[in-house]
């Protein structure tokens, strides 16, 4: 992994981003970043290996990477197709100021995710600039069976959320049933199970165990940040019937409800 190689997928990810900041500005609504956060590591990943040469463990990396930002990103445009601004890009318009936010939020959301996606897509960007010959290895093995496990477990809860808000008989209810049952967030489980997979993958390259910094921050964000704290606290404001589905249930890692 070069500097070069790295300043050629920071550049790639800065021109992706100013072109959907100047979108977002036009349509006022930041939140049109958020399906994009997926192909971002299709781009990293696709440039590095494209730069470096194909490899059976690059390109088993690349059809990982593939699955995982192109379902997502589906996921996530159909769902947001005829909606508004998401409340929490909403909520920062009105706190900053309309008149200002245009600007502000090219630092604070999309350059900001740029920085991460490159910290993030470490093992990605280690595994994707091995050299040759790089064959397939058990920790690749190991590393795709982890990401198998966190992709089916994402997209098997994405559509039993997405069932339930469909179906207006539960409208205003707590999703309970399924992988929620065990979860109140299997999705960002499966998301982070898989990233998990990624570190792996990495780890038969010299310092690859230093790749491992982006799914920890990966777990992180989804746990602390973005993810799991943000969401309870807004639905258990929001939602009658939350606070108790947060005493039975566990948070994060699937487990046995409490009652």
């Amino acid at each position: 992994m070069t500097a070069a190689l790295l300043a050629a997928n920071a550049a790639l990810v800065l021109a992706l981003l100013v072109v959907l900041w100047l979108v977002s500005v036009r349509k006022r609504d930041a939140s049109i970043v958020d399906p994009w956060w997926s192909m971002l590591f299709l781009l990293i990943t696709a440039n590095t290996i494209t730069q470096t040469g194909f490899t059976p463990g690059k390109t088993l990396l690349l059809v990982l990477v593939a699955a995982w930002a192109l379902r997502l990103w589906l996921h996530l445009l159909v769902r947001a197709r005829g909606q508004a601004e998401d409340p929490r890009y909403a909520a920062f318009r009105e706190r900053f100021g309309p008149e200002r936010y245009w600007w502000f939020s090219f630092f604070q959301v999309f350059l900001l995710q740029g920085c991460l996606a490159l910290f993030v897509s470490a093992p990605l960007q280690l595994a994707g600039a091995a050299p040759w010959p790089d064959g397939l290895t058990l920790l690749d093995g190991v590393g795709a069976l982890i990401f198998g496990l966190g992709f089916g477990f994402e997209v098997v809860a994405d559509r039993q959320l997405d069932a339930f808000r469909r179906d207006p008989s539960r409208r205003g209810q707590v999703l309970d049933t399924g992988l929620w049952r065990f979860s109140r967030h299997p999705n960002y489980f499966g998301e982070a199970l898989l990233w998990w997979g990624f570190g792996l993958c990495a780890l038969d390259q010299p310092l690859g165990w230093v790749a491992l910094a982006g799914p920890l921050l990966m777990t992180f964000l989804l746990v602390r940040v973005s993810g799991v704290s943000l969401l309870d606290a807004h639905l258990r404001s929001t939602r009658p019937g939350y606070a108790d589905y947060i005493e039975r249930t566990p948070g994060f890692v699937p487990w046995r409800p409490r009652r």
